[in-house]
């Protein structure tokens, strides 16, 4: 699907031009919103449009990693919309020349949408909308990185096997998966975050200067997410240190407490052998009360040695 906004001589910002159109108005700035294309759509990106073989290259190429490239004078960035509940991660193209913007994406994305129903002549910037554009669709591709972020911190607090125990095993398993969801998460904010610092310092794109503050707010944004990321990865990294502390521990105290019982049963073992075996001559055997004896000798034996273990603060 093909729409097309633009602002013609006189000022007014129209959001149903046709393509044909487009060539006669000479506009002031327009921006091409290109989704879920069909093929003819896609040929557009370079019969119309006439972008570098590269750039569209890497558009029919999913899923590439946030970054932006320069091809004269047209610009091509390489954006990533998320998925908030899926974590799913949807490529995002972005064309931005010298008085247009085009975007390209194979799938649905609501953060366009959003930018699109929201489109308005910038007040103190009427002949940079393309700009304008851009910051719209960047800014609300990063702020739908929060809801995922903020998720993932409260399932990490709720995932503390603390507050259970340790010893529940399923408690430690969240802990992992939510950790892995965090890198997933990183591959994406981290690459996006040093793209927005390239559009705060460039100087490469036109008009570009009156716009950095806009950038840079999103910068913050991108930095704050990715503090908070680092936050939560190291918070896993805690838990399972606690963890395998703690399971350590664990094992260390039932192999303490084997040990010991292993220990009183082995002057208990070795009278059994004495006494088991069949020579003739063995005095004792002939006592009438010896079995008797045996027994209370194997008793007072054992008795002992749990004291003196139980004193020494082997079963604490």
């Amino acid at each position: 699907m093909l729409r097309i906004m633009a602002m013609d001589s006189t000022g007014r910002l129209r959001k149903d031009v046709g393509l044909d159109e487009l060539k006669t108005m000479d506009p002031v700035w327009y921006w091409a919103d290109i989704g879920q294309p069909e093929e003819a759509e896609i040929r557009l990106l370079d019969e119309y449009f006439h972008f570098h073989p590269l750039a569209i290259e890497d558009c029919l190429h999913l899923l590439q990693r946030p970054k932006v490239d320069h091809y004269e004078d047209v610009h091509f960035f390489v954006l990533h919309a998320l998925e908030a509940e899926t974590l799913q991660v949807q490529e995002v193209n972005l064309f931005l020349g010298p008085n247009f913007a085009v975007t390209f994406r194979f799938a649905a994305c609501a953060e366009i949408d959003a930018a699109w129903q929201a489109a308005a002549v910038h007040p103190k910037h009427p002949r940079s909308g393309h700009l304008a554009v851009a910051h719209a669709v960047m800014d609300r591709l990063v702020d739908r990185y929060f809801p995922s972020i903020y998720e993932l911190e409260d399932q990490l607090l709720d995932a503390d096997p603390g507050s259970r125990g340790y010893s529940d095993r399923t408690g430690i398993d969240g802990v992992f998966a939510i950790r892995s969801k965090l890198l997933r998460l990183r591959k994406t904010i981290v690459p996006m975050r040093d793209l927005l610092y390239r559009m705060t310092t460039i100087e490469a794109i036109p008009g570009l200067k009156e716009f950095r503050a806009f950038f840079h707010d999103i910068y913050d944004h991108l930095l704050k997410q990715a503090e908070t990321l680092e936050a939560c990865r190291d918070m896993t990294a805690d838990m399972r240190d606690s963890y395998m502390s703690y399971s350590s521990n664990r094992m260390n105290g039932i192999m303490k407490t084997l040990t010991v019982i292993t220990t009183i049963f082995m002057p208990l073992t070795f009278l059994a052998g004495i006494y088991g075996m069949n020579f003739i001559h063995m005095p004792e055997l002939e006592w009438r009360y010896g079995y008797f004896g045996v027994l209370a000798g194997m008793g007072l034996i054992a008795s002992g040695m749990f004291a003196w273990f139980k004193r020494k603060g082997w079963f604490d």
